[in-house]
């Protein structure tokens, strides 16, 4: 049975539907919460077969609001990149996984946005990855992935959305298990919020079932893709 360590950056911020994917196909999961006290950013030892980063809120890399774990967490990202470690990247994740592979980060402000996913890659994700689909990110800053990352999908506006380094490495902007009471949780547990957060959090709960419905054909194709279900 596979294990896989989550980080989260935020208490509001979990893998949402991603949990019962991973529960159904019996992937073990923890949490690890470097923001609470006695708790503190793995090893690479500590890891298990696979690291997933998670977002952040408003919780940023490119300057304005980095998170404060920010250089312990890219030390662990380069040291999975190298030992070709499952790492995925989800959101702020994202970002420090394109810092961590020489990418980088382009400063953006907290939002909360819903788009359409368009797929740029024919057979992506082992042919699971949907040509087009919704997508829901709350997110300061914007991932660059390095030149050599093979783009998967873009956002309408042709922004990097998900990336791949090989075979054990995935950036996804945006949050593919995203819950809508994730994004209300987040707006409680911050003083700061996305500009017109009401009209979004609408957008967002209208989409909600789609992103529910396209998660099943993602998830199945990074299962695949990353040997989650493969046993030793």
């Amino acid at each position: 049975m596979k294990a896989l360590t989550i980080i989260q950056h935020t208490s509001s911020d979990h893998l949402g539907l991603i949990e019962d994917h991973l529960e159904a196909r019996q992937i073990r999961f923890r949490y690890v919460r470097p923001f609470s006290a006695g708790s503190r950013v793995p090893s690479l030892g500590e890891v298990g077969d696979g690291l997933v980063l998670l977002g952040g809120g408003p919780w940023g890399t490119a300057g304005e609001q980095n998170v404060p774990t920010l250089d312990k967490e890219l030390e662990l990202a380069r040291h999975c990149l190298m030992s070709n470690k499952l790492i995925i990247g989800i959101g702020l994740g994202a970002q420090i996984l394109a810092l961590a592979a020489d990418g980088s980060t382009r400063a953006t402000p907290l939002e909360l946005r819903t788009g359409e996913g368009l797929r740029t890659i024919e057979g992506a994700l082992n042919g699971y990855l949907p040509e087009r689909f919704p997508y829901a990110t709350y997110m300061r800053d914007w991932p660059v992935p390095p030149s050599y990352a093979r783009i998967l999908a873009k956002t309408e506006q042709g922004e990097p959305l998900i990336f791949q380094m090989g075979d054990t490495a995935f950036g996804f902007a945006f949050h593919p298990g995203f819950k809508l009471a994730i994004a209300e949780d987040l707006v409680m547990e911050f003083e700061e919020a996305p500009e017109g957060t009401a009209d979004s959090l609408t957008q967002a709960r209208a989409v909600s079932r789609h992103i529910e419905d396209s998660l099943v054909p993602i998830m199945t194709g990074l299962v695949q893709v990353t040997g989650l279900m493969e046993t030793e």
